[in-house]
């Protein structure tokens, strides 16, 4: 063993004469294990919301939108057809999305209603995972559905319209024909095949899906629609593949990826993970000056140990590294306890449940995923600081001069 592990392993095990000097190093060791603690839970927490939105917008929505800047796409089969020959794309639907009036038993309200095939709608959309009741291919006219047109509503439209599968509704849209009488409203009549629920209100709330032969007809589009809906085997290349589907497509064709339709809810969440980390990592510095003052107290309590080391030939790099090194296992203790209670407790938060969330939010429990990347960080991080910690104490300990120490003793 190097002679300065062994004097700095013998330093924290004697008994000392102050032991409120070793108490110091319990909270030092404590306050390191809680602030690493509190790291690796906050940021799993942030994390786990993180990709619990993501799954749950990317549950009902593609990767990449593609649209034509003229605002429909009357050749959207060739376009599409050409899109799915770029690497990386893994399917390719039509869309059509716009406003319409909704009635049914208990009145009627705005939505917002999304034309779908769904023959291709299920290679790009997750759209089954979140059906209740009915399935997508309900919406295909060659099912019947009594000869009326399908239609699926989200969970809580279909609450407010208080209507359940094989009820009918009525499509309204003010784009009627003119007429003497001022423009009177298109109306077609549906016959819902499905509900769905996505857990996000703003989703349930006020989605509507029909056919795409249906939202044509309703919209007066012929044979055209406002646009593709891509799917890619990598989400995090998404944003790489619209602007190569953009420079395949040429002028005149606008590809946006997930992140960016959706970059205010990841903004804010990116900002509250990077605040609440900050926060945390402020416990982790107090657990620091916590070391500090405790090898400042340890160097007063061992001046005289030190003057007769310096006086045996010890230099004083080796006395600054016996309190570095004192510094370095209070950190790494605290880090590995921290370590262990963190992911502890992440394992018990992510099986239990038993921290309920409001109905505000798109998860009923507190959603709880660890990134190896994370933990990695935070533990370099903690060792950092209490690494800068030992620092002054250890410089202050290596400037002693055994004559002025040994002096009156």
């Amino acid at each position: 063993m190097r002679f300065e592990w062994f004097v700095c392993l013998r330093y924290l095990k004697a008994k000392r004469k102050q032991s409120f000097i070793s108490l110091i190093s319990l909270i030092s060791v404590a306050g390191v294990t809680v602030g690493v603690m509190a790291l690796i839970v906050v940021l799993a927490v942030m994390t786990g919301f993180t990709s619990e939105f993501r799954d749950k917008i990317l549950g009902i929505n593609s990767h990449v939108v593609v649209q034509d800047l003229g605002g429909t796409l009357p050749d959207y089969r060739t376009t599409a057809a050409t899109i799915a020959k770029i690497p990386g794309v893994v399917g390719v639907t039509p869309y059509i999305y716009s406003q319409a009036m909704l009635t049914g038993g208990a009145g009627g309200t705005g939505a917002v209603l999304r034309g779908l095939d769904p023959a291709s709608a299920t290679s790009v959309l997750d759209l089954n995972r979140h059906m209740v009741a009915g399935t997508i291919d309900a919406l295909n006219p060659a099912n019947g559905n009594q000869g009326l047109p399908g239609i699926i509503l989200g969970k809580e439209l279909a609450n407010q319209l208080q209507v359940m599968v094989g009820d009918r509704v009525k499509l309204l849209s003010a784009a009627g024909p003119l007429t003497p009488m001022g423009v009177l409203p298109k109306i077609k009549v549906c016959r819902v095949v499905g509900i769905f629920d996505t857990g996000m209100y703003e989703y349930d709330s006020s989605l509507a899906y029909v056919s795409l032969a249906t939202a044509q007809d309703f919209f007066n589009l012929g044979d055209a629609v406002h646009g593709l809906e891509v799917k890619v085997a990598d989400i995090d290349t998404a944003a790489e593949i619209a602007r190569r589907i953009e420079r395949v497509l040429g002028p005149g064709y606008l590809a946006k990826d997930w992140m960016r339709m959706n970059r205010n809810i990841f903004s804010a969440l990116k900002l509250e993970k990077t605040a609440l980390s900050v926060i945390m990592t402020l416990v982790v510095l107090v657990a620091a000056f916590n070391i500090v003052s405790t090898l400042i107290m340890v160097v007063m309590e061992k001046t005289k140990d030190i003057a007769i080391l310096k006086s045996m030939g010890a230099t004083s790099g080796s006395i600054m590294r016996i309190f570095m090194y004192e510094g370095l296992v209070i950190g790494f203790t605290g880090t590995i306890l921290g370590i262990a209670g963190g992911l502890t407790l992440c394992e018990i938060l992510s099986r239990y449940h038993f921290i309920k969330l409001p109905d505000v939010y798109p998860v009923s429990t507190l959603p709880v995923k660890v990134l190896p990347f994370d933990v990695a960080l935070i533990a370099l991080s903690a060792v950092l600081i209490t690494f800068l910690a030992t620092l002054y104490p250890s410089y202050q300990a290596a400037k002693i001069d055994p004559a002025v120490a040994l002096r009156y003793e």
